[in-house]
């Protein structure tokens, strides 16, 4: 297939996903906030994405109730997300939010918590919550959809670890924003399958240092990407690497 073609067939599929995401239904949630003006308190969290900032996410972020998070496998997903005023005479009318989800909001059985099964509900960052929501309110109940992720330029992978143990963070993914699965494919080696570690860090126990690595990754979305001989022999643990690669869908 010739280049212009593939573009077309992208393009085309970049439209119908749009087109799924704005007629999809919208479902019903609650949401709080946390993390400050300014959302630093937001950085890090149970994603792994550390620095948010230097990762592409700013703060229009959130952590998702136990329901949603889905042990990790939402990580990087975004989330169009308006408040209900139906039920609330605390929104912000017209307005909505869309967030990426970088950290878990744990349930607490003690107190019969928001973030407890099967609720699904958005500990959202203040900047975030604060487009929908008015700040004295506290909590908000919400509708919410999934919606594609824009990202600017390739997915990014940063290597950690030691020498018989990779651990890869994904991050910059767009379209379906979440990995399904991943494998790495040494110099020397055949394609070894990784297995997530948490969040979006995904894992292989193998001897690879000194050799140049590629990737395969998959999105929730379905689609499957190489990044061939992305990293050159010479990575050292903790050199993140961009590809020329994204995903749309």
């Amino acid at each position: 297939m010739g280049t212009t073609a593939a573009m077309v067939l992208e393009f085309v599929a970049v439209l119908a996903l749009l087109a799924t995401s704005a007629t999809a239904q919208y479902n019903s949630g609650t949401a709080t906030f946390y993390g400050g003006q300014d959302g630093s308190g937001t950085m890090g969290g149970a994603c792994g994405y550390d620095n948010l900032y230097n990762q592409g996410y700013g703060v229009l972020n959130a952590a998702l109730s136990q329901v949603l998070f889905n042990d990790g496998a939402s990580c990087g997903q975004c989330y169009s997300i308006t408040c209900d005023t139906t039920r609330s005479a605390w929104c912000k009318p017209g307005y909505s939010v869309t967030v990426t989800a970088t950290n878990l909001c744990p349930p607490n059985y003690a107190i019969n918590g928001w973030c407890n099964p099967p609720r699904p509900h958005f500990d959202m960052s203040q900047p975030a919550w604060e487009q929908i929501g008015v700040y004295r309110a506290g909590i908000i109940p919400v509708l919410y959809r999934r919606v594609p992720c824009a990202r600017q330029g390739g997915v990014r992978l940063t290597i950690t670890g030691f020498n018989y143990f990779q651990l890869v963070l994904v991050t910059n993914v767009a379209a379906s924003g979440s990995v399904q699965s991943m494998a790495v494919k040494g110099a020397n080696t055949g394609w070894i399958a990784m297995t997530r570690n948490w969040g979006a860090l995904w894992q292989c126990s193998s001897a690879l240092v000194g050799q140049g690595l590629s990737f395969m990754v998959t999105s929730t979305g379905g689609q499957t990407v190489y990044m061939n001989n992305i990293v050159p022999a010479w990575w050292t643990f903790g050199m993140t690497f961009t590809s020329n690669v994204q995903f749309y869908r």
